[in-house]
């Protein structure tokens, strides 16, 4: 059957004189479709478990309010307990390297195990449905993601455009939860597949539209936010936002080590991880009695914001005590997502510091809900260390051009601030590739200097034929490094030409180094040298080790460079730079 499909499949490429690049813009064109309504199917289940536990549907803060404060507390709870139990259960399914859809397309061959990814969904449906403070994007992004896997699975896609089919997906997941297409093609090219290819991002494209155009004609929709005419900006209120930025980029890398200081909290406690959960659910609805705007990702918090006049202390209480809800929540292993979350705060945040601008010059700048706006894309571009993908979307959530310079300003010194501090990001995939760039940098930069082991087999021009024959039978070696009173290299002795000599019926017993010196035979290395250089040499030589000299014009002998650590160096860096 396999051979049928793929008898078939290259009959039609060829028939149709299509290529295998321009094939996949038709299949990122299935996977965006297909990713689309995963995210719809993902979207319904919340709304159904909403109308079920609560009788509603809708907003959480609206359902949260209208509940009374025992329900508050109940659900959560009980949400985490449930959410715990299919986690056990998902981790006793065989789940491979490339489980999540980012180490799938990175790392991995592009195949999403299909029950670990289901179970790990409806928990984080369960802890959703019951009010968690975390975001439904994870979810849907990864249900997208393993749509987009299967179909490559079944159409018996090699490991390469599976990866990429993938990647089409995970974009189509973004594009439908957040409307924005040219963001979600960004996001995964700059933090998925973390280098703008075109041949890839045509694909990735072509998905992100197609969700769109889906989720457009299908009815229900609605954009995620809100967003109100983004007024005009004058040129020196731009410092402001520059100012907006630098608190951005100082705040992000906090609120991420704040999550994961949480994680590290509950997982010493030991605890099971359905009680652990249940701790978190339990925690976060005690909070919802006085403050219930914590349930849910943010969503209406924000719109809210953005449309309504709220006072400060209101904004910076609700604020406060969600970042404490959500991490308490992704604390206790909740699966989910962080990047509505991560809205939420850059657009609290963004608030507060305009308020209290125009608190100081209350004629000159902007609305509060402008710098809410931008502070959103900031406080976002410095979480995931993706500023080009943080423009975008705020851009696409606005369609305003005169969101574009504060936005872009605000977006960059944010993102600068944050990897000046510690570099955290919110995707740990990100983290890998800062290290591999660091670790590629480092190896490119290695010297032989670095790689310098003890010679061994280092003989004076005087040494006897007894002498080199003894080190000769000690050591299995080709060569004997010969050096003068001076420790100045002169050459070798070869192995073959003291054979040659005891074989030889004729009194060598007066025959010294200097008489079997053969100057300048091997190649001379010296400590300045990069991988590159030396491996050249190596290329000619067919021994295991090389000498390294000073210089040419001091020759003195530093030791001997391996073939084994100078390979191991070089694959090491080549390894870096194809992961």
């Amino acid at each position: 059957m396999r051979d049928l499909l793929l008898k078939y499949r290259l009959r039609l490429i060829n028939g149709l004189r299509v290529s295998e690049t321009h094939s996949m813009l038709l299949w990122g064109a299935v996977a965006g479709f297909v990713g689309a309504l995963a995210t719809i199917a993902f979207r319904e289940c919340i709304a159904g478990l909403q109308i079920l536990l609560t009788g509603h549907s809708g907003s959480f803060v609206e359902i949260a309010k209208g509940l009374p404060w025992q329900m508050r507390v109940l659900l959560p709870t009980c949400g985490g307990i449930v959410a715990g139990l299919f986690l056990v259960w998902a981790k006793r399914m065989p789940a491979s390297a490339g489980s999540d859809y980012m180490e799938a397309v990175a790392i991995g061959d592009g195949q999403i195990p299909v029950r670990h990814t289901l179970l790990r969904s409806i928990s984080s449906l369960s802890t959703i449905a019951s009010g968690g403070s975390i975001g439904r994007e994870g979810s849907m992004v990864q249900l997208a993601a393993l749509c987009a896997s299967l179909i490559g699975r079944i159409s018996h896609f090699p490991s390469s455009r599976l990866r990429l089919l993938v990647a089409c997906g995970a974009a189509a997941g973004i594009t439908s939860a957040y409307n924005a297409p040219i963001a979600g093609a960004f996001f995964v090219t700059e933090i998925v597949l973390g280098a703008l290819v075109m041949e890839s991002f045509g694909p990735v494209v072509v998905a992100s539209v197609v969700a769109n155009i889906t989720m457009r004609e299908l009815p229900g929709y609605k954009p995620a936010y809100e967003m109100p005419f983004f007024p005009e900006i004058a040129g020196p209120e731009l410092l402001l936002f520059v100012l907006l930025g630098i608190l951005a980029g100082c705040l992000a890398p906090q609120f991420l080590r704040l999550l994961d200081f949480s994680k590290q909290v509950f997982r010493k406690t030991k605890l099971p991880l359905p009680v652990r959960l249940g701790v978190g659910g339990l925690l976060v609805g005690l909070i919802s009695v006085q403050v219930p705007e914590v349930w849910g990702n943010g969503y209406s918090v924000v719109n809210s914001l953005l449309h309504t006049h709220w006072v400060w202390t209101a904004v910076l209480s609700v604020a406060l005590f969600k970042i404490l809800a959500t991490a308490l929540t992704t604390g206790s292993g909740a699966v989910g997502g962080i990047f509505t979350p991560t809205l939420f705060v850059g657009a609290a945040a963004g608030f507060l510091f305009g308020d209290m601008a125009h608190a100081l010059l209350p004629y000159q700048i902007s609305q509060p809900f402008a710098y809410a706006m931008v502070g959103m894309g900031a406080f976002l571009a410095a979480a995931t260390n993706a500023p080009l993908m943080a423009i975008l979307m705020i851009f696409e959530m606005t369609l305003s051009y005169q969101v574009v310079l504060p936005l872009m300003l605000s977006c960059v010194v944010a993102y600068v601030i944050a990897r000046s501090i510690d570099g955290r990001s919110m995707y740990e995939i990100t983290l890998k590739r800062h290290r591999d760039a660091q670790e590629r940098l480092k190896l490119r930069g290695t010297h032989m200097s670095e790689l310098i082991r003890p010679a061994e087999t280092v003989l004076g021009t005087e040494a006897t034929l007894s002498e080199m024959s003894a080190l000769f039978f000690k050591y299995p070696v080709k060569y004997i490094y010969i050096v003068d009173a001076r420790n100045y290299y002169c050459g070798v002795v070869a192995l073959q030409d003291i054979t040659s000599c005891l074989m030889d019926k004729k009194d060598a017993g007066d025959k010294r180094a200097r008489d079997f010196l053969r100057p300048h035979f091997l190649h001379e290395v010296t400590p300045e040298m990069s991988l590159g250089e030396a491996l050249e040499l190596f290329l000619d030589h067919q021994g295991e080790r090389l000498p390294v000299i000073a210089s040419s014009e001091e020759p003195l002998l530093l030791g001997a460079v391996y073939k084994t650590s100078l390979l191991d160096a070089y694959f090491r860096l080549d390894r870096v730079a194809n992961s």
